[in-house]
């Protein structure tokens, strides 16, 4: 449910940026600085969701956390970005669609899966809280 409250605000945010003031036509990099915004909005509303609702049993140290949480979705947002930018800029696939099938799908799917496996292992895991604790 996180992740996908998560998703509507990175593919909403980021295709109305692309379709208007970020549109490659407008600035070349537009689609990599409408990637990165999105993103970063979606990581706020996904750590804001999963702190309060999915892995709310899991508290420790909030500054700490959200670092760590940052980080790893800095991560999932490098391999997003790099399935964009080698679609739009490597291989010449610059229309609205192959956007957001390498970076929305492509991407998002890659990057979410390495996220999830890093928040349960590392992030989240209440083993490892137990111990520094």
């Amino acid at each position: 449910m996180v992740g996908g409250v998560g998703f509507v605000v990175d593919f909403l945010v980021f295709n109305v940026l692309i379709l208007t003031v970020l549109s490659h036509q407008i600035w070349h990099e537009g689609p990599l600085v409408a990637k990165v915004l999105s993103t970063v909005l979606a990581i706020i509303v996904n750590w804001i969701g999963n702190r309060i609702w999915a892995f709310r049993s899991h508290r420790t140290d909030r500054f700490r956390e959200f670092l760590e949480f940052l980080l790893t979705s800095l991560l999932g947002m490098g391999v997003s970005l790099l399935c964009l930018w080698v679609s739009h800029y490597v291989l010449g696939f610059t229309t609205v669609l192959a956007d957001n099938i390498s970076s929305q799908g492509i991407g998002l799917i890659l990057g979410s899966l390495l996220r999830y496996l890093i928040f349960e292992m590392w992030v989240f895991n209440p083993r490892r809280h137990r111990v520094e604790q």
